[in-house]
């Protein structure tokens, strides 16, 4: 990527653009299950970094736009009372009754926790983040990502029960 004395200018902006985008996108769309939502945060992730191309650490430039897509969806979540946790698990329910598919029962048990839990997971479990990371990302304490992540794995795991009820 750029070292830290190496300011972003296009050529580097470019290289962020093509070796994080793709996981902003799986990240955002993960969320929020709505393709334009998902590009219109990471679209607007990479705009607010090229705005602030001097001001972002160019070391922590995959956290600032994690940052910045998690609280695009957040705020999403907080406007759109179609992610309410009551409706989002009614639809969860309906659809693991349609198709068992083991991959659609993980992302309809997603779908059952709240945001901030929601979050933690994606980063930990999908994109790979340590807690430290993670707690950078959502601006929380590195003791309230273990409890988050805790809780979401217990929620989880209660979501889905036994993997022989599942396969």
């Amino acid at each position: 990527m750029c070292n830290r004395a190496e300011k972003l200018n296009v050529k580097t902006y470019n290289k962020v653009v093509d070796k994080h985008a793709d996981g902003l996108y799986r990240f955002a769309y993960s969320m929020c299950k709505n393709e334009d939502d998902a590009q219109d945060a990471v679209q607007d992730a990479f705009s607010k970094l090229w705005e602030r191309k001097d001001q972002v650490n160019q070391e922590k430039v995959k956290s600032y736009l994690f940052t910045t897509v998690h609280n695009k969806m957040i705020d999403l979540f907080r406007k759109n009372s179609k992610y309410s946790s009551v409706e989002v698990h009614e639809n969860a329910a309906v659809s693991q009754s349609i198709s068992p598919d083991l991959q659609e029962v993980l992302h309809s048990a997603l779908n059952t926790l709240p945001e901030i839990q929601k979050s933690v997971i994606l980063l930990r479990d999908y994109e790979g983040y340590d807690y430290n990371e993670i707690a950078e990302i959502t601006d929380l304490s590195l003791s309230q990502v273990k409890v988050y992540i805790f809780r979401a794995r217990k929620k989880l795991k209660s979501y889905i029960g036994s993997l022989d009820l599942v396969i």
